[in-house]
């Protein structure tokens, strides 16, 4: 019997992640584009942005961090939301996109807390503990300077941001979307409160890492009840935006505890991110184990690996080794919205440019660069 080429690399072979058969291995990772209607609304250009990725063969395609609601959650000017009807109907146009390419979607619900950089909603930022963030605002997300200590969340604004993940779910139904992953990774609010320097609290979210947890959890929690139909998923991560060197304090003790916690939560999948690093510099524990290959242990849940995922030769290590059941991939996507297809062909990958990204994030700046290609 003649193997297809459609299968020469693990990649390439279906998988189901939770109940959403998909049919490949290969996922397009959240990334900020900055690129939405000031008022948060998806526009036209986000919609064909999405589905060239789809049409290139990607089984799953997560969507950019979007914002839950209408008070502190939003993180950059010109980022979508999913808090109002018209994100909902702007989403719906491209979620069709990408389901009739083939693939399927899911909207990634972010609240930036400490680290947000532009949110005309509100005129301070929220976080844990009024703790400074630290290095400074991105530029390439229209950033500038360090960001101002925060504005400490009681426990009923706490709830408040829980209802948002949870309201803005409904919406990602409503929007057509495949599932929702909540993002308590990179620093963002969620992650502020699993950060021992970021949190302080004295009350039932600080103190140990199971409560530094217990935000995310709940989080998951509401989320899983809002869209039982959906899939529910958590992405969680040791670097940040603001700090690519920071680890877990307890390790693999810290990382048992965590994943579990939002497993018990309700979580149908995990996405274990690495920011601006590569899985093999990120993944490995002390012990030589691998921290993906510890949440699918620790949970039994599929889990999402992330940093470097073009490489072919890592792809198939940490699928075959039992690391990971999908891959992610952002800087390999942008340059290679066609990836799955040429990896299937056999044919080379593009390098990632930085100018793609140069001097904003921008959908747009990225269409420009590969229209000079080829001119």
């Amino acid at each position: 019997m003649t193997t297809t080429i459609e299968h020469t690399h693990p990649a390439l072979t279906p998988v189901a992640l939770g109940a959403l058969a998909l049919r490949n291995r290969y996922a397009v990772a959240p990334m900020t584009r900055v690129s939405a209607q000031p008022d948060g609304t998806p526009t036209g250009e986000m919609a064909d942005y999405y589905a060239e990725y789809a049409r290139g063969g990607f089984g799953l395609v997560i969507s950019e961090g979007t914002y839950t609601d209408t008070a502190a959650s939003q993180g950059y000017l010109n980022q979508p939301g999913l808090a109002r009807e018209e994100h909902v109907a702007g989403w719906r146009v491209v979620t069709a996109g990408v389901r009739a390419a083939g693939g399927r979607m899911i909207a990634q619900l972010m609240h930036a807390g400490a680290i947000s950089q532009g949110n005309p909603h509100q005129s301070h930022n929220v976080g844990p503990s009024a703790v400074q963030p630290r290095r400074e605002m991105m530029p390439a997300y229209g950033g500038s300077g360090p960001w101002p200590a925060p504005k400490e969340l009681t426990t009923a604004e706490i709830d408040d941001v829980v209802a948002g993940f949870a309201a803005a779910a409904e919406r990602a139904r409503q929007a057509g979307f495949d599932g929702v992953e909540v993002h308590g990774a990179n620093g963002y609010l969620l992650d502020q409160f699993l950060t021992d320097y970021t949190n302080r609290r004295t009350d039932e979210y600080g103190g140990s890492v199971a409560d530094r947890i217990r935000l995310t959890a709940r989080v998951v929690t509401a989320v899983a009840e809002a869209v039982p139909d959906l899939l529910t998923g958590v992405r969680l991560s040791q670097t940040k935006v603001n700090d690519f060197t920071y680890r877990w304090p307890g390790g693999r003790a810290d990382a048992e505890v965590i994943f579990a916690a939002v497993a018990d939560a309700g979580a149908d999948f995990l996405h274990i991110a690495s920011e601006g690093r590569n899985w093999l510099e990120t993944a490995k524990l002390d012990d030589g184990s691998t921290i993906t290959a510890l949440a699918r242990e620790v949970t039994g849940l599929p889990v999402i690996a992330n940093g470097g995922m073009h490489d072919l030769a890592q792809a198939r290590e940490v699928l075959s080794g039992g690391h990971a059941d999908v891959l992610s991939l952002g800087h390999g996507a942008l340059a290679n919205p066609d990836l799955p297809a040429r990896v299937a062909a056999e044919e080379p990958l593009a390098e990632f440019d930085r100018a793609m990204v140069s001097p904003m994030v921008t959908v747009a700046n990225a269409r420009r660069w590969r229209e000079s290609l080829r001119s």
